[in-house]
């Protein structure tokens, strides 16, 4: 039972349900209605390749600086319940598993995923360690699910809203975990917000970014044209980034953290009912 709680937390199996859910949302949001074709199903499973393929690259490099941030325990490389051959072994399973499942929907799906891997293989060893383009980085693959399950389907347009979205509240999420992660990334050299700036100016930034999410929320979507059903539900999502936001001001950086992943996941569900419904 062990062995498999750690496979999850190794893999970050949440995360990877969030982005099946984008893959599949940005199918349906593109075709109009709830469907699984194969072409979908395909580029689903290739997000869940790729996706663990990249966590654990992560967590193989940072498992020195994940014994300062996390003592808990919550990286099990780092706290030494998973060795390194085994996540190396995840790794390329996710690799083949990501890849192929891309190539059989098209070449341009191959090759969105090939930048996808390109970008979380560079993060932890250069990226990360710059700080602002460890962020953006890092946005733009987490919000891009729903863009490749609209590509999946033959109409990548539709997706771009619903990326341009994810990808701003990520954002603000990555800001947020820099403050939570200042510790280990000071003392290996990483150049983060919190380590530039200071702690108060950067929750400053990740306020400002909660803040300014929440007009794109409906602004967006409304020049694309999506539906009433949209709204409502998009306005508990925001509620969710507003406490999110009053969370950081109260230095309460994991009840923000935990909020603005909420806020994705509800999010992800007033975006499909905005085409579908």
């Amino acid at each position: 039972m062990c062995c498999v709680i750690d496979g999850w937390r190794l893999v970050r199996g949440p995360n990877l349900l969030i982005a099946v859910a984008g893959v599949a949302a940005g199918g349906w949001i593109a075709l109009g209605r709830l469907a699984l074709p194969k072409l979908l199903v395909c580029a689903a499973v290739s997000g869940i390749g790729l996706g663990a393929a990249g966590n654990v690259a992560n967590d193989l490099h940072d498992a020195e600086a994940d014994r300062i941030n996390h003592p808990d325990g919550a990286r099990p490389i780092a706290a030494g319940r998973v060795t390194r051959e085994s996540g190396h072994l995840v790794v390329w399973l996710g690799l083949l598993v990501g890849l192929g499942a891309a190539a059989l929907v098209s070449g341009t799906q191959l090759l969105v995923g090939l930048a996808l891997l390109t970008l979380m293989f560079i993060y932890s060893p250069g990226l990360k360690r710059a700080g602002v383009p460890g962020n953006l980085a890092v946005a733009a693959v987490a919000g891009l699910p729903p863009f490749y399950g609209a590509l999946a389907v033959g109409r990548p347009g539709a997706g771009l809203v619903p990326w341009a979205l994810a990808a701003w509240i990520h954002l603000g999420r990555e800001v947020v975990k820099d403050l939570q992660d200042e510790a280990g990334d000071r003392q290996f050299g990483r150049r983060t917000l919190p380590i530039r700036l200071g702690r108060s100016r950067t929750v400053r930034v990740a306020w400002w970014l909660c803040v300014a999410f929440i007009p794109l929320a409906f602004l967006l979507p409304l020049l694309a044209g999506y539906a009433g059903f949209y709204y409502p539900v998009a306005a508990i999502a925001a509620l969710s980034v507003v406490f999110a936001a009053h969370g950081l001001r109260r230095d309460r950086f994991a009840r923000a953290s935990i909020l603005l992943k909420t806020a994705m996941v509800i999010g992800l569900a007033a975006l499909v009912l905005g085409r579908v419904a």
